[in-house]
Parts: C-alpha cells; sequence; structure tokens
C-alpha cells in the first residue's frame, strides 16, 4: 500500500472511529435528571479533544490513533470487513486514553497535548473516576461488536485478549512507578516494563482487528508478535529522539530525557556500563542542569549508548518484519501494516 493509499484509508475510517467512540461516551439516559452526571462525561470527552476545558464542543488535539487505525487495519489485511472491528477499535483507543488520565496523576504530569490534564482541571480524584469511567466504557465499546454481526464466540475471544492486555498495562505501569524509586534499573528490566506498556496494546490491536476479520490462530499469533515487536521499536525509537532528537523537529529541549532523568534505554545502558557507569551514577545523583549536559553527552558517547540502543531497536524491527511475513506470506511487503509501521518508525519527532 502507498502512502497515499494509507492516508486515503485512515482519513475514510478516522472519522467512523470518532463515531463510534462518540456514541460509547455519549452519556446515557436516567430516569432522574441527565445533568447530574453530565460533568462527568463531560471530563472524559475533554480528554479525548472534543470538549474545551468550559466543557464546550471544540475539535483539539486528540493524538495520532495509532492503535485503533492498526486494528481497523488488520481486520482489512485477514479479508475483513473493517467496519466490522469499529466497536473494537474504539475500545483499544478508550482504554489507552484511561491509561493517559491515570498516568497524569501518577506522574503529576499537569499537561498533555498542549492542554491542563484532567486531574489539573477538576482534581485528582475526579480525574481517577473519570479514568475508571473510561476504562469501563471501553469494555461496553467491545460489547458492541455484536452490533456489527460478529458471532459470540469471537467477541468472546476479542474480550479475553482485551482483559488480559489491561492487566499487562498495570504490570507495565506498576514496573514504571518502582523504578522512578531506584537509582539503577538493569536493561532487562526496562526492557520488560516497556512489553507491558506500550508493546502489550500495540500488539492487541492488531491481533484482536485480525481475529475480528477471520484470520487463523496462526495467522493471529504471528500478527500480535508484529504489533509487540514494532510497540518495542517504537518506544526504543522514542528514547533516542528524547536525547538526540533535533529540537527543532521535536519540539523539546536538547538532551530532554537527561534533564527530565528519564531511565530510557540508553540512559540504563550508561548507567550500568562497566567503564563509564560509575561516573553516570555519581551525576545521575546530582542536580543535573544543563550545565552537566555536555557531560552526560560524552559519557554516552564513550559507552556506544547510541549504538546499542539503535542495535536494539534495528533487532526489534526486524522481528516485527518477520512476524508479518509470518502472517501474510508474500503479501506482507506490499501491506498496509508495513507501511504504518515504517512510517511511524522512520519519523524525527
Amino acid at each position: 500500500m502507498s502512502k497515499d493509499q494509507l492516508a486515503g484509508f485512515i482519513g475514510h475510517w478516522l472519522p467512523k472511529l470518532e463515531d463510534e467512540m462518540r456514541a460509547v461516551l455519549r452519556y446515557p439516559a436516567h430516569s432522574y435528571d441527565e445533568q447530574a452526571v453530565a460533568v462527568h462525561y463531560g471530563m472524559m470527552q475533554y480528554h479525548m479533544g472534543w470538549l474545551d476545558a468550559h466543557l464546550q464542543p471544540d475539535k483539539l488535539p486528540t493524538g495520532k490513533r495509532l492503535r485503533p487505525i492498526l486494528c481497523l487495519l488488520a481486520c482489512m489485511e485477514v479479508g475483513g470487513e473493517p467496519a466490522n472491528a469499529l466497536p473494537a477499535a474504539a475500545a483499544i483507543e478508550l482504554l489507552h486514553n484511561f491509561s493517559l488520565i491515570h498516568d497524569d496523576v501518577e506522574d503529576g504530569d499537569e499537561v498533555r497535548r498542549h492542554r491542563p490534564t484532567v486531574w489539573k482541571l477538576w482534581g485528582v480524584p475526579q480525574a481517577i473516576n473519570a479514568g475508571d469511567g473510561l476504562f469501563t466504557l471501553a469494555f461496553a465499546a467491545m460489547q458492541r461488536l455484536q452490533r456489527r454481526g460478529v458471532s459470540a464466540q469471537t467477541t468472546l475471544a476479542a474480550l479475553e485478549l482485551f482483559t488480559h492486555t489491561c492487566v499487562e498495562l498495570t504490570e507495565g505501569q506498576h514496573l514504571d512507578m518502582r523504578f522512578e524509586q531506584r537509582v539503577t534499573v538493569q536493561t532487562p528490566e526496562y526492557m520488560r516494563m516497556i512489553e507491558g506498556k506500550t508493546a502489550a496494546l500495540i500488539g492487541a490491536s492488531v491481533a484482536i482487528g485480525a481475529l475480528i476479520g477471520g484470520a487463523t490462530d496462526a495467522q493471529d499469533q504471528a500478527l500480535q508478535r508484529f504489533g509487540q515487536a514494532m510497540g518495542l521499536a517504537f518506544q526504543i525509537q522514542d528514547d533516542i529522539l528524547g536525547i538526540w532528537g533535533d529540537p527543532a523537529v521535536t519540539g523539546k529541549a536538547a538532551g530532554n530525557d537527561i534533564l527530565r532523568r528519564k531511565k530510557s534505554l540508553p540512559l540504563l545502558y550508561a548507567l550500568n556500563h562497566e567503564t563509564v557507569g560509575a561516573q553516570m551514577q555519581a551525576l545521575w545523583q546530582t542536580d543535573l542542569g544543563s550545565e552537566q549536559l555536555p557531560t552526560v553527552l560524552q559519557l554516552l558517547a564513550d559507552a556506544n549508548a547510541r549504538s546499542y540502543t539503535q542495535e536494539q531497536f534495528d533487532h526489534h524491527h526486524q522481528v516485527g518484519i518477520a512476524a508479518l511475513h509470518d502472517a501474510l506470506g508474500a503479501r506482507a511487503e506490499s501491506s498496509a501494516l508495513l507501511a504504518l509501521a515504517n512510517s511511524l518508525l522512520h519519523r524525527e519527532s
């Protein structure tokens, strides 16, 4: 699939995805006054980019909608009708956004997508509750599959995978928060964390779409491996850009992840390096500022941290491509899934 064809696919299905999500998040009719709970749903819709801070309709940044698009593409690639997978695609995106609301609370982040986070506007308790609402409605979205003619057996299988993925997300977040309290973390531990926090949902997005599209068990498992591998590569590329990305392109300060003390893969590799590890750990325990940035960058260079991280990216990228070939055979090279993955994995921001 060409870039233009991929753009056409996304342009056609993204509005339909938005309609599906809006249908799920439209607060239901109650026997009592609906306005009593309107703000609850308004908080969720604010986070989704549909309302402004005054809960008035607006069109605001919404994120890439990567995961639901992967779901719809996977459904198409195995010969299914993408419309049938819309409820699952909506569920996946709602689940992702639930995790973002809770992440913002747990990390104390005050801004997301250039706007105040939900907790910053309405407080931590209400933000947690709004996140819980999105989490629950994600399951309600998945249950709408039968309205599209998806069999009960397939719907149940999709729900089983979706539920397992929810648990993996919490495992990844648990590890991420634990790592914040530790001076050093081993690189295998970090990879285990991003397997849960990033790769699990991307893998499930592809697998659930393929399942609905009628994939064989072998195809479905291979496509899940493809998504997981690409999710790992995507996160590792973020780690590279967070240190060495061009500020004019990324919109972030040079060495942003260093200044934030983010335990990303290249920094962990250097912190555990047999030659420069001790120096890195000593610096890590000081008040890191822009004046220390050249020293940290030099230590990263001495450890060959960028080369190591690039090798890890290349490895997972190749694992993903091999899995896609296992699933689709000769069609893999011209598949929409590969076109989207390559567009995401060859970016500068």
